[in-house]
């Protein structure tokens, strides 16, 4: 991972503490804890999803709780920091490479990969998901007017 020196460069302790919620998301996947990923977020925070937009804490916990008994029962996720940088001593950006594996499966087909946005805000002491955007790592948009 790099970390994007500026003159908001957060300290070690923030750099840590920003990069371990991949971590905090990934044991809350492990256990299909809704309550424990929502929690990562801001009260308004946002999440998106390929096809997929939620608004507030509820809304993200509310979506997950159906996933994990759905569409994710049994997979995992991954990921790892690919660069982070601090906007303002209380405001971070991670992107992270990663992706959701299905049950039983130990490493990821490029299709399953994933790049992520998060923006993390320090509030009350404490880092939170302001905001968290995922997209295929190596799927490209068409170019308009092509096949």
């Amino acid at each position: 991972m790099t970390t994007t020196e500026t003159d908001s460069a957060g300290t070690q302790a923030d750099q840590a503490a920003v990069a371990a919620l991949t971590q905090r998301v990934v044991a809350a996947w492990a256990y299909n804890d809704a309550d424990a990923f929502a929690a990562l977020f801001t009260e308004d925070g946002t999440m998106i999803l390929p096809g997929v937009y939620k608004k507030g804490r509820a809304a993200i916990n509310e979506f997950l709780t159906e996933a994990y008994a759905n569409q994710y029962k049994g997979t995992q996720v991954t990921g790892r920091p690919l660069d982070l940088r601090f906007v303002t001593p209380d405001v971070a950006l991670l992107i992270t490479y990663g992706g959701v594996l299905a049950a039983g499966e130990s490493t990821m087909s490029d299709e399953q990969t994933i790049r992520a946005t998060w923006t993390a805000v320090r509030q009350d002491g404490q880092w939170k998901l302001a905001a968290y955007q995922n997209s295929p790592a190596l799927r490209q948009l068409p170019v308009p007017g092509t096949k």
